[in-house]
């Protein structure tokens, strides 16, 4: 039986996260309820809740599969930008808004975005799912449904059921099995490994000193702290505020285990912070903030600092979020990400197909390019 939920709280949160194969953080049922508890996700925000839920039997107590989707009235914080396609519905007399998103709001991280149960029948139940988004898809009169930032397997999966496939570029750090920050830099030219250390000395010799927090450190005070820089990088680069200071307060309260805080401090003044999020395996950036341009901080807050904790804890991948060529120069390389597109207008559709053809052709020849700027020694 398939259930359209306005609200995840209707939904069971252990049979969500059972659905989870690598306790993706952002996809946890915790992570996203609170978007939705915080007001961070709405109808007012253009983020109306369309969750939808594959049930064993008509009393919805046997949950098989699940997928978080939102009826759209714009492209807002999805990272994957359709506004051309927008553009040219609208001028051929045809509306792009609403739209269906199975997406994590404001989160560009690869994870699952169809939820299977352990004892159901993944093609079944994706099958199904992919099916009711459609149908919610025309009957509520939408232009599209897209799956954003979901996992490979998966993406050529919906390829199967009529989805378009859109590819896409990040940059994300491995870890070789370093032993320390010291074995990372080795695999690296020596101008770039020089460049790295003479970063990290200027900040370590300016007397900064870094401070992970977690768990029970996410105080109140640190909460405000950290919301503080978030809002000041959103104000500096004139951003749209995607989250509230009540949703950090409710990651400190619902979802400290999984949430890191880091901040630098000079003396007694915090002057800069990253917020972290992590899963078994990986750890992920997502936004940071400083008091002032200091030389290097932004470097050592948003990437040194998260490559050396990953090495320590033995964490296999460090995701620092969307875009930024700069990233390649500190030893994060270009990472292939998918998403999936049912267009319901046939014209359109075609000419978006054509379009992700050519654009496909384009990433790979960027990957090739930023491989070929790449910081590590080339093999002889």
């Amino acid at each position: 039986m398939i259930v359209v939920h306005d609200s995840l709280a209707q939904i069971d949160a252990a049979q969500w996260n059972a659905m989870l194969p690598t306790n993706n953080p952002f996809m946890r049922h915790e992570f996203l309820a609170g978007l939705e508890q915080t007001q961070c996700v709405s109808i007012d925000t253009g983020w109306e809740s369309a969750h939808i839920a594959l049930y064993q039997d008509k009393k919805q107590t046997t949950l098989l599969g699940a997928m978080p989707c939102y009826i759209k009235s714009h492209s807002y914080g999805e990272y994957i930008f359709d506004w051309s396609w927008a553009d040219a519905h609208h001028r051929h007399g045809l509306e792009y808004y609403p739209k269906l998103s199975n997406a994590v709001p404001f989160t560009p991280a690869t994870g699952e975005r169809l939820l299977v149960a352990e004892h159901a029948k993944r093609s079944d139940v994706e099958h199904a799912l992919v099916n009711a988004a459609i149908e919610l898809t025309e009957n509520r009169n939408l232009s599209s449904f897209h799956s954003l930032f979901l996992g490979q397997q998966q993406a050529n999966r919906l390829q199967t059921l009529n989805c378009l496939t859109r590819y896409s570029s990040q940059f994300h750090w491995r870890n070789q099995a370093y032993k320390s920050f010291d074995d990372f830099l080795a695999l690296m030219s020596s101008k770039k490994r020089k460049n790295i250390k003479r970063e990290r000395r200027r900040v370590a010799e300016t007397g900064i000193q870094y401070h992970w927090l977690s768990g029970d450190e996410l105080t109140p005070d640190a909460v405000a702290t950290m919301y503080r820089f978030y809002t000041r990088t959103i104000r500096y680069y004139g951003a749209q505020s995607y989250l509230n200071n009540a949703f950090f307060a409710y990651l400190a309260e619902n979802f400290a285990t999984q949430t890191l805080f880091l901040f630098a401090k000079f003396g007694d003044q915090t002057i800069a912070g990253g917020l972290y999020f992590k899963s078994d395996d990986t750890l992920y950036g997502r936004y940071w903030g400083a008091l002032d341009n200091f030389h290097s901080v932004h470097f050592e807050t948003c990437y040194y600092q998260a490559i050396d904790w990953c090495i320590k804890h033995g964490y296999q991948r460090f995701e620092a979020g969307a875009q930024g060529e700069h990233k390649l120069a500190r030893g994060l390389e270009p990472n292939t990400t998918y998403s999936s597109h049912w267009i319901a207008h046939p014209g359109f559709r075609q000419a978006i197909d054509d379009f992700l053809v050519s654009e496909q052709t384009h990433i790979e020849h960027y990957k090739s390019a930023m491989q070929n700027h790449s910081p590590f020694k080339a093999e002889l």
